[in-house]
């Protein structure tokens, strides 16, 4: 990670904060493990990736981290997870 490497470190030692971000209790983190997933294939990394602890039906959360305006985000970003 070049440019977002800041938010993988914050997410990393504090998972919590983007719970917060996205309106949900803090202490959700706690039932998720963050992770920065690349697909070698094809040579791209999604930015963060926060997968339930546990079998259950929680959801899985992807974060893309933009720092520039980017036309093709949606597309891109779908196209990924759908890989």
């Amino acid at each position: 990670m070049k440019t977002d490497s800041i938010f993988y470190r914050l997410f990393q030692e504090f998972p919590s904060i983007f719970f917060e971000l996205i309106g949900n209790l803090p202490e959700e983190a706690s039932l998720y493990q963050f992770s920065s997933i690349e697909i070698k294939q094809t040579a791209f990394r999604i930015d963060s990736v926060f997968f339930p602890r546990e079998e259950n039906d929680y959801q899985i959360y992807f974060v893309e981290v933009q720092f520039q305006p980017d036309a093709e985000i949606y597309s891109r970003l779908f196209a990924e997870i759908s890989l």
